[in-house]
């Protein structure tokens, strides 16, 4: 019986994709590896020279994204999905990009804020923290998948608004947030809600710490009368004597 007819290069290709099943999972997902002009981002089979030629390594795409000011690039890489966490080479990689993406000032200002609100990795939020626009801080401000640390810096940022979205972000130490109720420069809303702090907002912190933030807004001079007013009935005394004598303190003033 004469043997069938074997297309010599579908089997040729198919071996040769089988023997490289490493660098076809680390490249799946990988932000840089389906760029203009290589052969993946055709659709077309590449072979080992050609894909070899076309990857470029990890550190030289992040110096390039990290300064170029390609804005159409920097804003495509920003708003790309991750990979899945279970491609793990590929999920490194692409944070590792993004980084680069988060640190160049060329990227795009919406593309920047939207990073410090829904990134959660520290590395990115980092690079963040320090930019120069106070809307890319005040997301990672109040960004809830923060380190305590980042958002204790940011709780002494100095724009105002950056420091209260910190003090607001649940994630702030209560060092931070008792530093913040004594500062003078706290805005009356910021304050007002520190002195929810083991009441009506996290009712369930610790007694002694909430009650020294409570006790700190009661004699902030920013703190606003409605604010007093709520704390001069405050179920811990010392809290609301101090409430009371600001008050007391106020009418003085007022009737002299």
């Amino acid at each position: 019986m004469d043997a069938p007819d074997i297309d010599v290069s579908e089997t040729d290709a198919g071996a040769s994709d089988a023997g490289t099943p490493d660098s076809d999972a680390s490249d799946a997902g990988v932000p840089d590896s389906a760029t203009p002009g290589d052969p993946d981002a055709s659709g077309d089979s590449a072979t080992p020279d050609t894909a070899a030629a076309s990857f470029e390594p990890l550190t030289v795409t992040y110096e390039r994204l990290r300064h170029t000011d390609d804005v159409a690039e920097l804003h495509e890489y920003a708003r790309r999905p991750l990979p899945d966490r279970s491609l793990q080479a590929a999920f490194s990689r692409a944070t590792a990009l993004l980084e680069a993406v988060a640190g160049n000032q060329h990227t795009p200002l919406e593309d920047r804020v939207f990073l410090a609100t829904e990134m959660p990795f520290p590395n990115i939020l980092v690079k963040l923290s320090e930019d120069p626009e106070p809307q890319v801080r005040r997301g990672v401000a109040a960004n809830q998948d923060d380190k305590n640390w980042l958002v204790g810096r940011l709780t002494k940022d100095p724009d105002p608004s950056v420091r209260d979205a910190a003090l607001r972000n649940p994630r702030t130490s209560w060092k931070m947030r008792l530093e913040g109720a004594q500062n003078p420069e706290v805005d009356a809303d910021t304050l007002d809600f520190l002195s929810t702090l083991g009441v009506s907002c996290e009712p369930g912190a610790p007694a002694v710490l909430a009650g020294m933030v409570r006790r700190a807004v009661a004699l902030n001079p920013q703190a606003s009368r409605e604010t007093l007013q709520r704390l001069s009935a405050d179920a811990s005394p010392s809290v609301a004597r101090c409430a009371q004598r600001r008050l007391e303190a106020e009418q003085t003033g007022e009737s002299n």
